[in-house]
């Protein structure tokens, strides 16, 4: 039996179906997992830039600093750990995101085995019906061929 079966054209079209759900899956979870990088790689620029400003305002502030410049960059050191740390929870969502796209696609993945495997068992299924079909007008072939041998030895016992 072949996969062209009449009988394997619902499977078929199931199998086809898993096959582009798990490819839709697989797609969502490229896109998160690019926007959890590109999230976390906002993070790191942040935290690249806050340990450049730290560096460049202590520099500064030790030769010569007023309480009004010091309190700005406190200001803005607050503002910018604020910064990171609503990048973080950016990157921390997207992380659960790219995990439920990941189990997505597993699920699909396991969707598409399943079908494969009901369509394997199908195929064993009608390849065993062939073989009892073949078997079986065998049988009938020998059956008719002892049969008139049979007669052929009565007609000339008789003749």
């Amino acid at each position: 039996m072949s996969k062209s079966d009449p009988s394997l054209s619902p499977l078929m079209a199931l199998l086809n179906q898993a096959e582009r759900e798990r490819d839709d899956a697989l797609a969502q979870a490229r896109k998160a997992e690019a926007a959890q990088a590109a999230a976390q790689g906002q993070v790191e620029q942040l935290l690249a830039y806050r340990v450049d400003c730290e560096t460049r305002y202590r520099e500064k502030f030790s030769r010569q600093s007023s309480i009004d410049q010091f309190q700005t960059y406190q200001g803005f050191m607050g503002r910018l750990t604020t910064a990171v740390e609503q990048q973080q929870m950016v990157v921390d969502n997207a992380a659960r995101r790219t995990e439920a796209a990941r189990e997505a696609v597993r699920e699909q993945e396991l969707r598409v085995v399943s079908v494969r495997k009901l369509i394997e068992r199908r195929l064993a299924e009608l390849r065993l019906a062939a073989d009892r079909r073949d078997q079986k007008q065998t049988d009938e072939f020998a059956s008719r061929a002892a049969w008139n041998r049979l007669d052929e030895q009565r007609l000339s016992a008789s003749a």
